[in-house]
This record gives C-alpha cells, sequence and structure tokens, in this order.
C-alpha cells in the first residue's frame, strides 16, 4: 500500500521510524499514568496485586481481540510467521520464559515497564536497560548466540497446532480468551480510568500490526511486519547508538526512543518526573542479575511481556501463551521465595 501514498522523500523504512515513534509515544504516556506492568501484578499477594494484573490483562484482552479483527478484515496475515512456525521452540520458550519471569521480578519490573520508567527519570531502569540491551545482542548475534541456538535447536513439530485459530472452532479461541480476560480485568478493583488506558495500549498492538504489515508494505522495498514489543527493539536501539552511520534506524528504534518520550513528557504533566537511583550494591547486584537473566530470556522466548505476551497472543500463537504462561509462573515462584525469611 505504501507506493500508493506517493511520498517522495520517504522509504518505507524511514516512515516506520515515524510510525514506531508515535506508537512509541502513545505507549509511553499510556504507561506511564496507568503503571502498566505484568510484573506488579504477580509479584505479591493475590489480593494486593489483583488490582494491577486487571490492568495488564485488559491491554491483552484488547490487543487479542483488536487483532483477530484485524485479520478478520483482511489487513494483516500472519502466515509464515515467526510466531507460527510449524516447528515448536518449546525448551527456548519454556526456558526463556522462565528466565524472563524470574528476571523482571528480581529487576523490579519487565522492560516494558523499565523503558517508561527511564523516561521518568529512573537511573535504575536505565543501568538495567543497558546491560538488558548487551546480554541480548548477545545472545541474537554474539558471544551467548550458540548457548541461543543450543537450546531453540529442541523443537516439537506442532503443524497447523501452532495457531490456536487453526485448531477446531477457529476464532473461537482466541476470542475465548479475550472475553476471560476482560471478565477478569472487570473483576480486579481496578480504577475504570487505568482500565481505560490499558484498552488503549492493547489497541496500539492491532494498529501496529496493520500499519508495518499493510500500510507501509510495499514490494519494491519491504519491511518486516512487528508491533509492540521491547527485546530486539531496545538491542537494536544499542546497536544503532554506537554505529549509527553503518547501521539504520528501523521500526524499534522509534518504538523505543517513542516510549521514553511518551514517559517524559506524561511524567512532568503529571509532577511525577524525579531523579532515582541504586541503593548499595547489593541492589545493584540483584538489578543486574535480572537484566541479564531477562536479556538472555526474552531472546529464547521470543520476546518479552509485551513482545511475546501482548503482541505474541494476539497472533494466537501457541508458543508465545507457552512463552507468556512459563513468565508468569516463574515471576511467581520467585516473588515467593524473595518473600521468605
Amino acid at each position: 500500500m505504501f507506493e500508493s501514498l506517493e511520498f517522495e522523500a520517504l522509504t518505507p523504512l524511514g516512515a516506520s521510524v515515524l510510525f514506531g515513534l508515535v506508537l512509541g509515544g502513545v505507549y509511553g504516556a499510556l504507561a506511564q499514568r496507568s503503571a502498566f506492568c505484568l510484573r506488579r501484578g504477580l509479584d505479591g499477594r493475590w489480593r494486593d496485586c489483583l488490582p494491577a494484573l486487571g490492568v495488564w490483562v485488559t491491554g491483552l484482552a484488547f490487543a487479542v481481540a483488536g487483532t483477530r479483527l484485524a485479520v478478520a478484515a483482511g489487513f494483516v496475515s500472519f502466515e509464515g510467521h515467526r510466531f507460527l512456525a510449524p516447528d515448536l521452540p518449546l525448551a527456548s520458550v519454556l526456558v526463556g520464559g522462565a528466565l524472563f519471569g524470574a528476571g523482571m521480578v528480581l529487576a523490579g519490573g519487565c522492560v516494558s515497564r523499565l523503558t517508561v520508567l527511564a523516561g521518568a527519570g529512573n537511573l535504575r531502569a536505565g543501568l538495567v536497560l543497558l546491560v538488558f540491551a548487551v546480554i541480548a545482542h548477545a545472545a541474537m548475534k554474539g558471544a551467548v548466540a550458540p548457548v541461543r541456538e543450543a537450546i531453540g535447536a529442541a523443537t516439537v513439530p506442532v503443524g497447523g497446532a501452532a495457531a490456536l485459530a487453526s485448531l477446531p472452532g477457529g476464532e473461537v479461541w482466541p476470542i475465548a480468551i479475550a472475553l476471560a480476560l476482560a471478565f477478569l480485568a472487570l473483576r480486579s478493583g481496578a480504577p475504570g480510568s487505568r482500565l481505560a488506558m490499558a484498552a488503549g495500549i492493547g489497541l496500539l498492538v492491532p494498529l501496529g500490526w496493520i500499519g508495518t504489515g499493510f500500510v507501509l508494505q510495499d514490494d519494491f522495498d519491504p519491511i518486516s511486519m512487528q508491533s509492540l514489543g521491547f527485546t530486539g527493539p531496545v538491542a537494536a536501539t544499542l546497536f544503532w547508538t554506537v554505529a549509527a552511520t553503518s547501521i539504520p534506524a528501523g521500526f524499534g528504534t522509534g518504538l523505543v526512543v517513542g516510549v521514553v518520550a511518551g514517559s517524559l513528557v506524561a511524567a512532568l504533566a503529571a509532577g511525577e518526573f524525579r531523579w532515582e537511583s541504586l541503593e548499595g550494591p547489593r541492589q545493584t547486584g540483584r538489578y543486574l542479575a535480572g537484566a541479564a537473566m531477562m536479556g538472555l530470556g526474552g531472546v529464547l522466548a521470543g520476546g518479552c511481556t509485551v513482545g511475546a505476551g501482548l503482541s505474541g497472543v494476539s497472533t494466537a500463537s501457541l508458543a508465545a501463551l507457552i512463552a507468556l504462561a512459563a513468565m508468569v509462573a516463574s515471576a511467581r515462584a520467585t516473588g515467593a521465595l524473595l518473600a521468605r525469611p
């Protein structure tokens, strides 16, 4: 479709950067005001966590429902997408999900939340993001890549079952998931304003799919179809920062910069911007360990709580559902261990 827009000085890749900036800016502002974070909904007693969990699952419900409507309307197709590979990398998503879930508890937030906090002046979050990006890039293309490849080699052939929508009943399964999540959100006791902002965050996911997979597609200059996610984008942003003359920015780089900017503006407008730093060696070690675990875990799992969670589950991917379940279980177990005397 991009060629029909007749932009003369803008390539699809350049347009995707601007698109990522806009999506990231909206996400950053909404996430900052709603405290959108899966870790907050899992780390602690259920009674105390339920409102925060309700906010997060609202985003997931709207991400799934909106994406399935986009598929039904013919705007996007996930045929051949990595989330729906016929060989399920079971060991990779289980190990990666467990590492990421434990890491986000140790680091005080998932990578998406830490990106938002960095924009609001949290230097701890900025340091964690830096370590996360280095480890994630090392797992994708560097010294840790052999570990990723070895774990990823253990696959299970699932064929068409890689997508829930391909099972008997078709779209009933993802829509049932969305309805169940919406019911949980309404029973969570979360404020209506935060639920509304979380719904807006969820709708950014189908917008991302449609923007990169339909509007910006050009047969002569194609770009990859992607939506919200932070593992690859944060690593790519670091790589672009140190080698911008040889590595062009893309949608992910625009997204990360937009999230930081959106969070900054929202925090300043609400009078919540404040500098925060680490409190001591013990906390530093815990946060850096969590950053490293999330970096490797995010790559193995195919994304973070947003990339594999909101965006991945919206594709009705079995792999994404398993990864998210592993993150949830590991986060709960890690929180329980840390809470022991």
